[in-house]
């Protein structure tokens, strides 16, 4: 009860707020217009690092002026509304004919788990499939754990229609929220990414060592793969390594980029 006196916001919600209000005409307007394009981010196998496993695809909305929206500026406002299906449905559009253009590809595209009962985002899927039944196979869909634990059941339900087509499921910022691990016990993920809030400086930190240890330790309980999402040193990755991860992605082994890397030389392309 705040005895009628208005809540004041601080000044960065505030600022925050109006960068949101002048950004989402434009972002809408240029998802509409299927102006977007995915950037390419290396994940890698612990015992081969030195190429890629597969690659993540992360949108990317271009607005009229041909600039790139920050993420922060629109993607929070609009994970809950139309608008963030409408991007889970261009995000997915995108990766599908990346992998009809290379069959060498594998990629994973982020979505949020309520747009599972989207019927675009569905058709999109089913088209996609429908085109390349072989594409399934190398297709992975990272669903964030907030949205998946908010969802259980269609979770679930969804994960039972796509198994036949191959299709492999990632649960993406594992330990970022408040996960029921009764759920976990019940999903069938292929794939856990460990959020970069406890892999950041894991070498210096022996509070984000016990936490990776445990939720790693999770994952392969269920036999699920692991991946360390934000590794950005050597120490880092060499420290998880020693300790047992299947997969590292971040800076340290390469930048998103729009330029495809496995089409370009890695020296042009992962800058």
């Amino acid at each position: 009860m705040n005895d009628g006196i208005p809540t004041i916001s601080s000044p960065l919600d505030f600022a925050i707020d109006q960068q949101s209000r002048i950004t989402m005409p434009a972002v809408r307007a240029a998802v509409e217009q299927g102006h977007g394009v995915l950037a390419f981010q290396p994940i890698v196998q612990a015992q081969r690092t030195h190429q890629a496993a597969f690659y993540e695809g992360l949108i990317r909305i271009i607005d009229d002026s041909g600039r790139i929206v920050p993420l922060k500026d629109f993607l929070p406002a609009a994970e809950s509304t139309e608008l963030g299906r409408q991007i889970d449905c261009l995000s997915l559009s995108l990766g599908l004919r990346a992998l009809a253009e290379d069959r060498a590809l594998r990629l994973s595209i982020n979505m949020s788990a309520r747009s599972i009962g989207y019927p675009e985002w569905s058709r999109t899927l089913r088209r996609g499939i429908c085109e390349d039944p072989c594409i399934g196979e190398r297709l992975i869909l990272e669903i964030t754990e907030s949205s998946a634990m908010g969802m259980p059941d269609q979770v679930r339900n969804f994960m039972r229609e796509i198994q036949d087509f191959g299709i492999a499921l990632a649960l993406d910022d594992f330990g970022a929220g408040y996960t029921s691990f009764r759920y976990l016990r019940d999903f069938c993920f292929d794939m856990i990414k460990i959020d970069g809030q406890f892999i950041r400086e894991i070498a210096e930190h022996p509070d984000n060592q016990v936490l990776t240890r445990a939720l790693m330790s999770i994952a392969h309980h269920f036999d699920m793969f692991t991946v360390a999402e934000s590794v950005e040193t050597a120490e880092d990755a060499s420290f998880l390594i020693d300790n047992g991860i299947d997969c590292l992605q971040g800076f340290y082994f390469g930048a998103p980029t729009i330029a495809p890397p496995w089409k370009s030389p890695p020296s042009v392309a992962l800058r």
